[in-house]
């Protein structure tokens, strides 16, 4: 009888030989995630030199345009949008109060305790709608007060160094995710104001050189092999990058910004499903749409430009087809195939804040889906990504009354956003 047993020096080297395997990916993990993705070091590879700051004014949107627009609208969701924005508008003294964070903390994970996450996020979540709430005031009124308390209130917390002690923790990374919102908050205010500003140069000066400074130590960190490195985190900091490469004229920090879209046109599928978001199994829709949100919106500042950025195709890829492929998995989660259960949680249709990108792209193209769900969400708000996004490009005579059932009552009085 033969001994089939695996002797030491053969298990040794069977050993070695898979994880030389796992190193170098020739094993292809059985979740479309680890299916021809873009690496980081390949990424870093792309020439993108083709792409630099051309105007730091242009913002994600055309403020002045906008404003005029607003002047002279009768659209009842606008009207009613703005009234909103001038009745809760802070004083600038009551901000100005607010103790900037300086320090380091532990923010729990979403999913496990959610409870003690949105404890934990409110004093982040308090600084993220403040800004945006003041840039909306602005554009609402045009008063010049809700500008300079924006460019105040960020010089306070650029002089307090606030956020700058952060320090990476790859086992424990919520806090990480979080200041990720942070700076695309501030910066996608600030730039909505920016242009108006009369004087105020130190503070402005103050402002820029702080939000260079984290974008920058933020960017810098690689994040998880096949998770933060390349999802839909991955598309959040791209989100900061572009619109504070922008604001500073860096072109570094704009390019970085850039590669999210290249990288994600890269790993689609062929159906148009971003592998890194399907892979989260009953959610696979729900980060399906979480990755839009930001790219979409990345791709707006970057076509603010000069870029047609959303007429890029790679290999097939475009971001027409990511969005063709929500749309089908969103109205038949059979279309998800082997990528995740067919029973997907569906809770997120019901919060507008995930679809502020619709208000982006149904300015650009037609898209009968979108037009549809945009509808029975309006008005649209992200306290990060961008803000009010109706009120700065919904067109008045799409939609005149607005629509609210009761679950969205209840889900607008929590809108959690920060998810891993």
């Amino acid at each position: 009888m033969h001994d089939t047993r695996l002797h030491w020096p053969e298990f040794h080297s069977l050993l070695r030989l898979i994880l030389a395997l796992l190193i170098t990916g020739a094993w292809a993990s059985a979740s479309p995630a680890g299916a021809n993705t873009l690496a980081r070091e390949e990424r870093q590879t792309l020439d993108l030199s083709q792409y630099r700051v051309n105007d730091s004014d242009a913002g994600y949107f055309d403020v002045s345009a906008r404003m005029e627009l607003l002047s002279e609208t009768d659209n009842t969701i606008l009207l009613q949008r703005i009234d909103q924005l001038l009745s809760e508008a802070p004083s600038c003294r009551q901000l100005l109060n607010y103790k900037p964070i300086t320090t380091r903390g532990r923010i729990p994970g979403y999913y496990p305790n959610p409870e003690e996450w949105e404890l934990t996020t409110e004093p982040l979540f308090l600084f993220e709608d403040s800004v945006s709430l003041l840039a909306g005031a602005f554009t609402a009124s045009g008063d010049s007060y809700y500008a300079e308390c924006l460019v105040s209130f960020l010089a306070h917390w650029a002089d307090a160094q606030a956020l700058t002690t952060f320090r990476y923790d790859p086992n424990d990374p919520q806090a990480w995710f979080a200041s990720e919102s942070m700076l695309f908050a501030a910066a996608m205010a600030y730039s909505t104001v920016r242009p108006f500003i009369e004087g105020m140069d130190e503070e402005r000066e103050e402002v820029e050189s702080w939000l260079q400074g984290l974008a920058m130590q933020h960017s810098a960190i690689p994040g998880q092999p096949e998770e933060s490195c390349c999802n839909n985190h991955f598309y959040r900091r791209a989100l900061y990058a572009s619109m504070i490469g922008v604001l500073t004229e860096n072109d570094d920090l704009f390019r970085f910004g850039v590669s999210a879209i290249y990288s994600a046109l890269h790993d689609m599928t062929e159906e148009g499903a971003l592998p890194h978001e399907v892979s989260r199994g009953r959610r696979a829709t729900h980060y399906q749409n979480y990755a839009l949100l930001y790219l979409v919106t990345n791709m707006e500042v970057i076509a603010r430009q000069g870029y047609d950025i959303f007429d890029l195709e790679i290999e097939g890829s475009t971001i027409h087809k990511a969005i063709d492929y929500f749309f089908t998995i969103l109205d038949d989660p059979a279309a998800l195939g082997d990528y995740a259960p067919l029973e997907q949680y569906t809770g997120f249709t019901k919060d507008p804040q995930y679809f502020t990108w619709l208000e982006i792209y149904l300015t650009r193209y037609e898209h009968s889906q979108a037009a549809s769900l945009v509808k029975r969400v309006r008005p649209l708000y992200n306290r990060s990504a961008g803000g009010y996004m109706t009120l700065y490009f919904m067109p008045p005579d799409v939609q005149d009354q607005p629509f609210m059932d009761e679950s969205r009552r209840r889900t607008e009085a929590f809108q959690g956003q920060d998810l891993q």
